[in-house]
């Protein structure tokens, strides 16, 4: 796992940048939170690919329980991918809902996510 750094105005924002899965579980996520705070960041972009499958399952559970760790944490996540492939109304809501906040956030490139969380800093 790498970091790449993005700016927008004063705000620094990490994307995490790996071939593999990184989130399984919330355990997980919150050591990757831990990592990207420890080098001075509370604002990440992952790729969709980096979490398992079963988060964009919102029956598992594990989507709920892995974003509760960025908010417990205060750790702004925008989540980058191609969603419509992940069949379900109810994933499409909460992807809605999601986006209309601040702390999560589903987009489909990572310009436009560095560009939400500057105008949003």
């Amino acid at each position: 796992m790498t970091l790449a750094i993005h700016e927008s105005g004063n705000v620094r924002i990490a994307e995490v940048i790996s071939d593999d899965i990184l989130i399984h579980n919330p355990d997980e996520a919150l050591q990757l939170i831990v990592d990207v705070y420890y080098q001075d960041f509370d604002k990440v972009i992952i790729h969709e690919e980096n979490i398992i499958p079963d988060f964009f399952d919102l029956k598992t559970g594990i989507a709920g329980e892995v974003l509760q760790k960025f908010i417990n944490y205060k750790m702004r996540v925008s989540i980058v991918g191609a969603f419509e492939k992940y069949p379900g109304k109810s994933l499409r809501d909460f992807i809605y809902e999601s986006n209309k906040g601040r702390h999560v956030n589903f987009m489909p490139t990572v310009e436009e996510a560095v560009e939400k969380m500057g105008r949003e800093a």
